[in-house]
């Protein structure tokens, strides 16, 4: 048993598991594989090749508790996963997102609205992409890694699994917060180990490295690797170990 409904576009070779749902206009490309009990929400598009595993929802739309600092009256555009994704069990990729080309989102993980991730990228089991977020290309972001609403992680980025991001400096705590709301920036190149903590606003600049169990109170500097709580430079990152090197 399944609904599909009568506006939905389902392309050719299209595999629908049991008690799958696909709400009105949602377009689905060719050759995919939808698992069982996959809910796909109104509007979605799924490019050609996408597997979708069971119990995963597709374009869910946010909740929002009476205190919630984001305000439910927008309208977002469609959430849109592209050609050849695999997308793992139990996860949720709300409204809003954009997920690139090849990109693996792992059992379990939940992608916020109005993320964009890029193409070939990993999103880990049981990973969070908070909402407002930006993942580019050719990342792995591994198991349990929670990244902070209004962040921008850039191309070819490692986060070991557990590292934990924060965007808000007074806790909850004051209105003076809602105007200082900033998440962490990680450009190019950047590597975060196992365990680090990354605190509100600091950007982990091109190729650095921040030692596992870290905690990052200041911006990391240029191909530099940081250790500590609070991490402090160590030495420059091997020549080696560089991006232009690989």
């Amino acid at each position: 048993m399944r609904y599909v409904s009568e506006t939905a576009v389902i392309g050719d070779n299209v595999n629908l598991g049991r008690f799958v749902v696909i709400e009105d206009d949602v377009t689905i490309g060719s050759n995919c594989l939808i698992g069982h009990n996959v809910v796909i929400h109104k509007g979605s598009i799924i490019g050609d090749n996408v597997r979708i595993d069971d119990n995963t929802v597709i374009g869910k739309e946010p909740m929002r508790a009476v205190n919630s600092i984001f305000k439910d009256d927008k309208a977002y555009s469609p959430c849109r996963i592209s050609n050849e994704c695999l997308i793992g069990a139990g996860c949720i990729v709300y409204i809003g997102c954009n997920i690139g080309e090849k990109t693996l989102i792992a059992d379990q993980a939940v992608v916020r609205e109005d993320v964009t991730i890029g193409e070939k990228t990993i999103i880990g089991k049981g990973a969070t992409i908070e909402n407002f977020c930006t993942v580019g290309s050719n990342c792995k972001i591994q198991t349990n890694v929670y990244l902070t609403a209004y962040s921008d992680v850039e191309d070819y980025v490692f986060i070991a699994p557990c590292v934990v991001t924060s965007n808000d400096n007074y806790a909850a705590r004051s209105k003076e917060r809602f105007k200082h709301f900033k998440g962490v920036t990680i450009k190019k190149g950047g590597r975060i180990g196992a365990g680090a903590v990354i605190l509100p606003g600091k950007t982990i600049h091109e190729e650095a490295l921040v030692a596992a169990g870290s905690v990052v109170t200041r911006d990391v500097n240029k191909e530099m690797i940081v250790l500590g709580s609070p991490a402090k430079e160590f030495r420059k990152v091997p020549e080696d170990q560089l991006l232009k090197n690989q």
